[in-house]
């Protein structure tokens, strides 16, 4: 048997990919570049946000069709490669590198300017600061700290707050005497000025880097890249608006914290306390994407062969390109602790990211011309824009480039140099594909394919455990027999799981061991099926998200039947059932069996089955799960057991066992059980102790999910927890599909998630 191909997750939705990039954007560039935009062309500057926006504008568009018909990781840097061979890959791999620790060296500088709100200090003590900021956060990707994406959230929306609230006040109190003379320096400067704030809207291509990692990347992709670059403009407008319209450009130009100095004129010191603060979360949000980006582009590079492989290795105990972000966090240090000044870390930041945008406009026509088969873009320019939007983006990146000062043109070009060098002296040696000009002269047509599917009842097994593996399959197995009429299979799914600071592909190029492991697991899982003679596919992932995984393989399967080992007691952490578990039993949308068996180290023993039958929604399919459940064995027996409690009123019409025994039937006949069982109802006061007590004569006992109420932080009543944790046989939990209609907050993040 080959290789099984592994499937990389896709984990992030819309809300995901924006807040990842607006989280770079949203930094220190719209804190710290109102001073030195404002003391190179004055009020305009704000004029060089909106030229900066637009160009960026361009070249998300261009991105966002070479993404979605490439998505990859490495962003432009696979693209460029891809169309215009490895020496433009090279230049391009090199100056996102240097263009993005230059940027993280620009924010780190912006983080230590802020504290000087704090505490006094001067150039040396900025950079101290800014230097062991740095060393945390390349720390932190290091040792692959997890939870950052849902704290990059926050940060970003309470950044967004802040700015908004910056402005609706700051717009009230603009004198308009301030904005004159408003182009002081020309419109030359206001260009320069351009090249200087560009740093700050390369967050987008953040986006494009994860392009591999991104739900429906025909939406999200170019929805959020387009959306990551129109907020942060009409920002950065709207803060240069309102420092330039409140401070004198003297003043605002002499200020390390210029947003907080104008907020203080009209918000006090409070609004100048919170500006900071944004700052300081800014500053270290953006550092900490960059780096994380940098790995990844430095992994292409090496998947590519124009760059040693030797960076891109894995560390066994933390599961990240560990000398990938050494080299990078090396670099930034030395960067912050140079005396180059931080409007020149800027500026060179913005350098290398124009050199790379025009490039990917070329790349964009090259594709387009090339046609090559496996190239479909799920996202094109609309044709009433093309080829306007990409001719005119190279040429505005070209024209911006040129008004930059000697020495970032030097400092850029020599970046650009180390990629001409690198790959004459070492790349070009290396096996590298040819790039697609050729192919974009003299086109060839490329044959439409088609792709086909069928239809049948499918039961999703996640498998992780080897001792669990066959108990899990023959569970499985049984409620597909169950359904042969309908074409039932199974689909065995594994999940390898690996922090965000490395990129999915990398995970499965260097992790052998992992993936070996996957691969015996499901070799394994191939041959239980056949001996059990059931249908079975397997799918091997690589994921960020184990949980997020399994339920978009139960999505893309249109699964009736999800079934999932289950240790039946509490972890840690507030997780109910388990980090993995939790979200694929609350959010799936078909039924689901949590399944603890009573061995891990003997083969099960279905024996005698019963399902506990009660009055919640549950209670059909638990019994139906029963019925499944005891036909795997021919001497299991059946047996639907009812607890009640006993009555207070003796003048009742019925006695609480006749109450039991009807519920019973009624449940039986509502899903037509046509196989022998025996009723049982038993009256107690406890009915967890009751329940216990009664399925201990029982080999798997068959429970009903249950949902109390949102007091509670559980996801279910405690009586299956209970049987789960304390019954002695194998304990199945049953959940049927969802079929309750989404509250107006679920519908809102399920739309932002896809």
């Amino acid at each position: 048997m080959a290789d099984q191909q592994q499937e990389l997750a896709r984990d992030l939705g819309f809300l995901e990919a924006y807040t990842i990039g607006l989280g770079t954007m949203i930094g220190a560039g719209i804190f710290v570049l109102p001073s030195i935009a404002a003391d190179a062309a004055g009020p305009a500057s704000m004029i060089s946000f909106l030229i900066g926006g637009v160009v960026s504008l361009l070249a998300a568009l261009s991105l966002s069709e070479l993404a979605t018909g490439m998505p990859k990781a490495g962003g432009s840097y696979y693209y460029v490669n891809r169309a215009l061979g490895g020496f433009f890959g090279s230049i391009v791999g090199w100056g996102m590198w240097g263009g993005l620790m230059f940027a993280s060296a620009f924010y780190m500088l912006g983080f230590g300017q802020y504290l000087t709100y704090f505490v006094p200090m001067g150039a040396t003590g900025v950079a101290i600061a800014a230097l062991g900021m740095a060393a945390l956060l390349v720390a932190v990707n290091y040792y692959g700290v997890k939870e950052t994406g849902a704290l990059q959230n926050v940060i970003v929306i309470a950044l967004v707050g802040l700015i908004i609230v910056f402005v609706a006040f700051g717009v009230l109190n603009v004198d308009m005497s301030t904005l004159r003379p408003f182009n002081p320096e020309g419109w030359g400067a206001v260009a320069a000025t351009a090249g200087t704030v560009y740093v700050t809207f390369i967050g987008f291509e953040v986006i494009a880097t994860s392009a591999e990692e991104i739900k429906n990347p025909s939406r999200n992709l170019p929805l959020s890249m387009i959306a990551a670059v129109v907020t942060p403009t009409l920002l950065y407008v709207l803060v240069m608006f309102v420092s330039t319209g409140t401070l004198s450009i003297d003043l605002l130009a002499d200020s390390s914290i210029p947003v907080a100095d104008v907020a203080e004129e009209f918000l006090g010191s409070v609004g100048a306390l919170a500006m900071v603060v944004g700052a300081v979360l800014a500053t270290v949000s953006s550092a900490n994407a960059s780096i994380l980006s940098a790995a990844r582009v430095n992994f292409a590079m090496g998947r590519d062969n124009i760059l040693t492989n030797w960076l891109n290795e894995v560390h066994n105990r933390f599961r990240t390109p560990y000398r990938a972000i050494l080299a990078t966090g090396v670099f930034i240090l030395a960067l912050i602790a140079s005396p180059v000044p931080i409007g020149t870390l800027a500026e060179v930041a913005s350098f290398s990211y124009l050199v790379t945008y025009s490039l990917v406009h070329v790349s964009v026509m090259v594709m387009r011309r090339a046609d090559p088969e496996d190239y479909d873009p799920a996202f094109q320019i609309p044709d009433v824009l093309y080829p306007v939007v990409p001719a005119v983006g190279f040429v505005a990146s070209l024209a911006i480039l040129a008004q930059m000062n000697t020495v970032v043109t030097l400092v850029g070009i020599t970046i650009v140099g180390v990629g001409v060098v690198w790959y004459l002296g070492y790349a070009r040696n290396q096996d590298i594909k040819e790039g697609l000009v050729g192919e974009a002269i003299a086109p060839e047509p490329t044959p439409a394919t088609t792709n086909g599917g069928g239809d049948g009842y499918r039961v999703v097994v996640p498998l992780a455990n080897p001792k669990t593996e066959r108990d899990l399959l023959r569970f499985a197995a049984a409620s597909a027999h169950a359904h042969e009429d309908g074409d039932a299979e199974l689909v065995a799914v594994n999940v390898i799981e690996v922090p965000r600071q490395t990129s999915l592909e990398q995970d499965v190029a260097f992790e052998e061991e992992r993936v070996s492991r996957q691969q015996e697991l499901l070799d394994q899982a191939r041959d239980i099926a056949a001996e059990l003679d059931v249908g079975l596919r397997t799918r091997a992932i690589v994921s960020h998200d184990a949980g997020d995984a399994i339920l978009d393989v139960v999505e893309d399967e249109d699964a009736d039947h999800v079934v999932l080992g289950w240790r039946g007691s509490r972890t840690t952490r507030e997780h109910v059932l388990g980090s993995t578990l939790d979200p694929v039993v609350e959010r799936s949308s078909c039924e689901a069996s949590l399944i603890n068996l009573a061995s891990e180290t003997e083969p099960d023993r279905v024996g005698d089955v019963v399902a506990l039958v009660g009055e919640g929604p549950n209670a059909p399919v638990t019994v139906r799960r029963a019925a499944e459940f005891a036909a795997i064995e021919d001497d299991a027996t059946l047996a639907l057991l009812n607890i009640q409690a006993p009555d207070a009123d003796a003048d009742a019409d019925a006695s609480p066992e006749e109450r039991g025994r009807d519920l019973i039937e009624r449940v039986a006949a509502e899903v037509s059980l046509d196989v022998d069982y025996d009723t049982e109802v038993v009256v107690g006061d406890d009915v967890e102790a009751t329940a216990l007590e009664a399925v201990d004569a029982y080999d798997t006992v068959c429970v009903g999910a249950t949902r109390e109420g949102a007091v509670s932080q559980t996801l279910f009543g405690s009586l299956p927890e209970t049987l789960g944790e304390r019954a002695s046989g194998t304990v199945v939990m049953a959940q049927g599909a969802s079929t309750s209609p989404q509250s107006i907050r679920e519908a809102i993040i399920e739309r932002l998630s896809r």
